[in-house]
């Protein structure tokens, strides 16, 4: 399930889109592979007579309820979660079934910061914290690619639509020159 783009605004564009970073899908890759190598145990040594079958059909059954609450649950919510930076907010969406989002306009961002530790770092993934004004304070984004990466672009949006929101001597010497050529 992508990204709605039909939730951004006419001149908004996407600058980043992530989702959660690839080792939450490392428990559910090593459940696939239990499974399966438990069904094929299970096949090659049970005997082929009497109580084995409805053995062997019990451990497949086993196997295909971990496949799918341990494996192909947590892939479903890995592939539904979205960290979406556009040039005007930041996007986050999470959830299955029922959405959770929150947005963050760029002008309430107050700061950026990330964490990670060695392994994080081995693996080129950490912790990014967005702090903004309001009431929510900060958001707390755990298992970010290429965190430091992504913090210097966060940073850049927050400077250009700062720089773009900010009333400074250009913008007062336009504003002069366009009243004064009215007067003429």
């Amino acid at each position: 399930m992508g990204f709605p783009e039909s939730v951004l605004t006419k001149e908004e564009r996407v600058v980043s889109h992530l989702h959660p970073h690839w080792k939450a899908l490392i428990r559910p890759i090593f459940v696939v592979l239990l499974a399966i190598a438990a069904v094929v145990v299970a096949a090659v040594f049970l005997p082929t007579a009497g109580w084995s079958t409805a053995a062997l059909y019990g451990v497949g059954a086993l196997a295909l309820v971990a496949v799918a609450t341990l494996a192909f649950w947590p892939w479903l919510v890995w592939r539904t979660t979205h960290y979406v930076f556009t040039n005007e907010r930041v996007i986050l969406r999470t959830g299955v079934f029922s959405r959770t989002g929150r947005d963050i306009p760029l002008g309430r961002v107050n700061d950026v910061s990330f964490s990670h530790g060695i392994i994080e770092r081995m693996l080129g993934c950490g912790t990014l914290t967005i702090e903004s004004a309001g009431e929510r304070g900060q958001v707390v984004l755990a298992d970010i690619p290429h965190v430091e990466k992504t913090q210097s672009v966060l940073y850049e949006l927050v400077e250009e639509d700062r720089a773009r929101h900010t009333f400074d001597d250009e913008d007062r010497d336009a504003i002069v020159k366009s009243v004064k050529g009215d007067e003429q």
